[in-house]
């Protein structure tokens, strides 16, 4: 069964996704998750982005509240007009409320994190709401020692979870897809964490999407052919225009690489 699966999921074209990362209302983009800068307006780039052909969509409310809620579904309803391809939603997200708001605004997914490791019952909860096709669990992961750790709040605070682990009671509990960010790759463009990808990939039945590192168009080429993940992530190599999507997909159809 499981060499079905992997069948099934090879045989499907590769997404790439741009990332936004929203604060206040503006596109901002750090390293390691820290050192903020502005990376302009996200319904701007969110038009630009499904204009350059990009698969789907990322925005991540980086420092959402519950007090935040009403400018995320705001932002949510702004996208959705400019757009017509897939996007994901996360930051704030704790219960079925929060999620059924920004599904209602427009959202395609939603992602869940630091309120899923909190809370594992909340994956469950909002497969049987919405379905496990809307579910993103997203994963911070650092090497702590020789361990891959989860770590909460934007990287900052690591907890007692081994990652792969998580990933695999993550599916067990009904995510769709698995969002996996490498801390330690995160922000420095030097390539995907390829090794522990793999890893996780050939572990799980759902969608991989691999994000953190991503620094030129060979980091995408490698990240697809030594792990097979369904997607790979980026958020400043396109937000300034270091990669740009057409020419991206060009170089990965070269290499025999199945994109859309």
């Amino acid at each position: 069964m499981d060499q079905i699966k992997q069948h099934i999921r090879s045989g499907l074209a590769k997404r790439i996704i741009p990332c936004l990362d929203v604060k206040d209302g503006r596109t901002v983009k750090g390293v390691n998750f820290v050192d903020l800068r502005d990376a302009g307006d996200p319904v701007e780039l969110a038009w630009n982005y499904s204009q350059q052909g990009a698969d789907e969509l990322v925005f991540l409310d980086i420092t959402a509240t519950h007090e935040k809620r009403k400018t995320t579904v705001d932002l949510v309803k702004a996208v959705a007009r400019q757009i017509n391809i897939p996007f994901t939603i996360g930051g704030g997200i704790n219960e079925i409320a929060d999620a059924d708001a920004l599904l209602n605004a427009g959202a395609d997914k939603i992602s869940i994190n630091s309120a899923a490791v909190r809370n594992p019952a909340l994956i469950d909860e909002l497969a049987k709401a919405f379905g496990v096709q809307f579910v993103i669990v997203a994963v911070d992961t650092r090497h702590v020692g020789n361990t891959n750790i989860v770590h909460l709040n934007g990287g900052r605070i690591p907890t007692e979870k081994e990652t792969l682990s998580w990933i695999l009671e993550a599916e067990s509990r009904g995510a769709g897809e698995i969002l996996l960010t490498s801390m330690d790759h995160d922000g420095t463009k030097a390539g995907f964490d390829n090794t522990f990808l793999k890893v996780v990939n050939d572990a799980v039945h759902i969608p991989v999407i691999a994000s953190g590192g991503a620094g030129n168009k060979q980091h995408f080429v490698d990240v697809f052919e030594q792990t097979n993940v369904d997607a790979a992530l980026a958020a400043s190599v396109f937000h300034y225009g270091e990669i740009l999507i057409p020419d991206l997909k060009s170089i990965l159809r070269e290499r025999q690489i199945e994109v859309r």
